[in-house]
């Protein structure tokens, strides 16, 4: 299969190149030059996350020389208990996607594209660094997916007023390939430096670069899996489509439900939930498309004012008003946020970080309003990692999983980045291998 960029200025690429480029060279994103269309049937004999990952990722991976690998690349993605969980409420259930190294959902593409770019690296191959901004979760996941690999290092942008505590020390706690970077700005700022080192020719001319954040289809990609998982086993259990609420702020993980839905999966609405960064919200309320400066909230990884994944979801929608039809958005602020927090046990059952609050918030605002069918809040991060927001409203300490306890324990060290795409070049070209 060829992949187009969404600013249809650059040459098509196959698969290998769209993993090791992450960016496209005109500086759009990747996407499929066309979205397979897969029956339920083929599926059959697929039941965990993995083997319908396999059976999902297949098309996209046909002739390239990762195709004879797909199965074991997914096996390292969704080697993670995945649950979907009945809450208390008649049709509403949860996905949990932290039961990984990280404790966050981006656990799994992580996994998967640190996996691949290793078995498609050569011997010969240089070093090549791995630029990520974070608003607090995507750079520890990347980071421990890629901790020690041979052949790859790993730079972290993060906003230094931005990230969670915990977050913060998670980032710094890795040695060896991976290198933390505090930026004396906003996530929106780590984006733009990371998109135009990647989009500088001449650096890369220099500097061999790869990306991990959803601008990759690397990791876009296999988390479509736990979509089309979580629809077909409903839809096998009940016959009935699952809808989910997804929370949203650079919007990869709710663009990897939009592609498992494309796909044939059997999945109805799909409705984003948004903290006080309102760009989507208002978007699908009708105004016109404009980014908004980030603003700091008890969501902190949802602090995006320039959804990067909207290019790439604008273009599969032949306009507007399509889009606008196929998807909703909410905005939850703080206060909401908090009132879910302390309500989320006794009514759902649950006691979850402040991202998936927002969207059991939306789901209750849904239900306010007589929305019927079934419906699945997706679960992005343990709420140990938000202890400082969640704890004085759960009034008790929350256990800290074995995975996360583990980085948590390590010596944390991180170093200053003035926010400037400049600053980032220099530090690249300083030295190469960072």
């Amino acid at each position: 299969m060829r992949f187009l960029s969404t600013r249809d200025a650059a040459p098509t690429a196959d698969l290998v190149q769209v993993l090791q480029a992450g960016l496209a060279p005109d500086g759009g994103l990747y996407l499929a030059e066309h979205i397979p269309v897969l029956e339920p049937d083929a599926f059959a004999g697929a039941h965990t996350p993995a083997q319908v990952g396999a059976r999902l990722l297949a098309p996209y991976f046909a002739g390239s020389a990762l195709e004879s690998g797909l199965s074991m690349l997914c096996d390292e993605a969704f080697a993670q208990s995945i649950p979907l969980h009945a809450l208390r409420g008649a049709g509403d259930h949860v996905l949990e996607l932290f039961h990984g190294p990280s404790a966050a959902f981006k656990d799994i593409g992580a996994r998967f594209l640190a996996a691949a770019l290793a078995r498609l690296r050569m011997p010969d191959d240089p070093l090549r660094t791995i630029l990520v901004a974070t608003s607090g979760d995507t750079g520890g996941a990347v980071a421990a997916a890629f901790h020690r690999r041979a052949g790859f290092r790993v730079l972290i942008l993060y906003p230094q007023e931005g990230v969670a505590p915990r977050q913060a020390r998670q980032l710094g706690a890795f040695d060896g390939n991976v290198q933390a970077y505090r930026v004396d700005g906003t996530f929106d700022d780590c984006q733009r430096m990371v998109k135009a080192a990647l989009g500088d020719a001449e650096l890369r001319t220099r500097v061999a670069l790869g990306s991990a954040n959803s601008i990759s289809l690397g990791r876009l990609l296999p988390q479509a899996g736990y979509y089309a998982w979580a629809a077909l086993t409903h839809w096998r259990g009940t016959g009935r489509a699952l809808s989910f609420v997804v929370p949203t702020g650079n919007l990869g993980n709710a663009l990897a439900a939009v592609i498992a839905r494309r796909m044939g999966l059997p999945i109805a609405r799909i409705v984003l939930a948004c903290n006080a960064n309102d760009t989507l919200p208002r978007y699908f309320a009708g105004e016109p498309y404009a980014t908004w400066p980030g603003r700091r909230t008890l969501a902190n990884a949802m602090d995006v004012g320039a959804p990067s994944n909207f290019e790439r979801l604008r273009a599969l929608y032949s306009n507007d008003a399509a889009l606008r039809a196929d998807l909703s958005a909410f905005t939850v602020d703080d206060d909401a946020i908090v009132a879910t927090l302390h309500a989320a046990a006794a009514h759902h059952g649950i006691e979850p970080c402040p991202h998936t609050a927002t969207a059991l918030h939306v789901l209750e605002r849904l239900r306010a309003q007589d929305e019927r069918g079934d419906y699945a809040v997706v679960a992005t991060a343990h709420p140990a990692k938000f202890a400082e927001v969640v704890e004085p409203v759960f009034g008790h300490a929350v256990a800290v999983p074995e995975a996360l306890a583990r980085w948590l324990a390590r010596p944390s060290h991180s170093l200053p980045l003035t926010a400037d795409d400049a600053a980032l070049r220099a530090l690249l070209l300083a030295d190469p291998s960072c």
